[in-house]
């Protein structure tokens, strides 16, 4: 059962202002796995809330409570992804007095259930992440957080080498430098969709179709996304028994216990046989990454990018659209070269962004991604690009967990992971987010989204070129500012969703 989200007494949801100390406790013995004195530490910090929520709810007609949907009434900020069930959770999370992260946190584990060909536990990706009070934790300064998954290196053997699973704690770092709601909440939230059946969604059976064979090889993976022995189609149901159970355990355990506890020892003893061997060590040192972005100049706004293959190569594409907005082939070579120097490593940033690179020698076609992004009624933005380094990655599910292993980046390009976000600096104000997915154009497709909506202040002006797809959220008018002025968009050639508004 989903836990009790905190209940609040004051406006931004937050009972705890003030006393920063007990709130930080109080979420380091969430995470230790100390159960037993949740239940008298929530009535010794939070029964003056809990009272004063109660009384409101019989004296004044019993509307929804804090994790509610309907709770937060007007605007409640912008939610678009590649997938409509995954959204439509973000954009649950915001009607319950969610921010920014709490909507991106269960955006990214939503897609891990209904989007599995290119989002898992099993998987990673990179986010930017702005919050424009200079009380928060990057003083109103975006910050890239990135949880690329590495290879497995710590045990060899297996026929699919995977890499190693990343999502779960990449979220979870997200959530707690800018969440506000619990975090198994929203594990809650989405172990739900997994244990009751989602309808398969257009972007799901589009990618069944395409490594149905393959991917049916595993008995396991052909139980789950399969009927009759054939690849389920779109609006049949997909019930994932295994991943609701591991992410209920996540939540009652915390998702340090995929990594050091119980959950990890069940994947270090159950992946071999799957031709997937993830070992404990891997587990143990796999932690995300919080860094500055890399930073381009657009008019009178900054946008970030994280400091990825892909961020630096939509960085030097925006460089190069800036100089020759008429030229986007010259920007799409640009970011294929930069990206490619940048992941060779040793590369000056300077040098990738504004000085002469080798030209690749041809277009490589990268594995797929998803990304999406969340806005809240404060200004708090995310977006984030996901993936499992290959449609479905290895094709291979971890025996009794109910997720894919990613593949390898030993083996296979990893994609192009290309958020980016722009924000004005002297208003202190979020102006505009996009992220870039489509194999080899991902780079490219983040910088033309983002260079439109700056420039326009609309999302989704005009479609970004082919390969790439892009997910947007603009407010033309800055936020804070006006929320009238914000509006999202995702790709109409996919069939992802835009939602949130009033």
């Amino acid at each position: 059962m989903a836990p009790i989200p905190r209940t609040n007494a004051d406006s931004d949801g937050n009972c705890w202002r003030g006393i920063p100390e007990i709130r930080r406790d109080f979420q380091s013995w969430l995470r230790s796995g100390l159960r037993l004195a949740v239940p008298l530490v929530i009535g010794t910090l939070v029964g003056s809330c809990s009272t004063l929520d109660s009384i409101n709810h019989t004296l004044f007609g019993g509307g929804p409570t804090p994790g509610q949907q309907g709770y937060v009434k007007g605007f409640l900020g912008e939610v678009v992804a590649d997938e409509p069930r995954a959204a439509l959770v973000g954009k649950e999370v915001l009607s319950g007095g969610g921010n920014a992260a709490d909507a991106a946190a269960a955006v990214g584990l939503a897609l891990a259930v209904t989007l599995p060909s290119r989002a898992g536990l099993g998987g990673g990706g990179a986010c930017i992440a702005y919050a424009p009070d200079s009380h928060t934790p990057a003083h109103g300064y975006p910050e890239a957080i990135t949880f690329v998954s590495p290879p497995v290196r710590s045990v060899g053997g297996g026929d699919r080498p995977a890499a190693v699973p990343m999502l779960p704690r990449g979220l979870f770092f997200l959530h707690l430098r800018y969440g506000k709601l619990p975090f198994e909440f929203l594990l809650g939230k989405v172990d739900a969709l997994a244990r009751q059946g989602v309808p398969v969604s257009t972007a799901l059976a589009r990618d069944l179709s395409l490594v149905a064979g393959p991917l049916f090889a595993d008995p396991a993976a052909r139980a789950i996304f399969g009927f009759h022995d054939a690849p389920l189609a779109e609006g049949q149901t997909l019930i994932q028994p295994q991943l609701a159970a591991t992410l209920a355990q996540l939540g009652v355990s915390g998702v340090g216990d995929m990594y050091q506890g119980v959950l990890a020892r069940r994947i270090q003893q159950a992946s071999p046989s799957a031709g997937v061997p993830i070992g404990l060590a891997d587990l143990w040192s796999a932690l995300p990454s919080l860094s500055s972005p890399v930073i381009v100049p657009l008019d009178d706004d900054q946008v970030a990018f994280p400091p990825t293959d892909g961020g630096v190569g939509a960085a030097a594409a925006l460089v190069a659209l800036k100089s020759r907005p008429a030229d986007p082939q010259a920007a799409f070579q640009r970011s294929l070269a930069a990206a490619a120097r940048w992941g060779a490593g040793g590369a000056n940033l300077e040098q990738v962004l504004h000085g002469e690179l080798a030209a690749p020698a041809a277009a490589p076609l990268y594995p797929a991604s998803t990304t999406f992004a969340t806005l809240d009624s404060d200004g708090n933005a995310v977006v984030c690009a996901l993936t499992m380094n290959n449609l479905f990655g290895t094709g291979r599910m971890v025996p009794g967990l109910g997720f894919l292993a990613a593949a390898s980046p030993a083996t296979v390009a990893p994609p192009l992971l290309a958020p980016g976000l722009a924000w004005s600096e002297s208003r202190h104000a979020f102006h505009a987010e996009a992220g870039g997915s489509g194999q080899a154009g991902a780079a490219l497709a983040a910088a033309v989204a983002l260079s439109n909506s700056v420039r326009s202040g609309y999302p989704m002006t005009n479609l970004v070129p082919d390969p790439g797809r892009a997910n947007v959220i603009a407010c033309s008018r800055y936020l804070p500012g006006s929320d009238s002025s914000c509006a999202a968009a995702t790709d109409p050639r996919e069939a992802g969703l835009a939602t949130g508004g009033n």
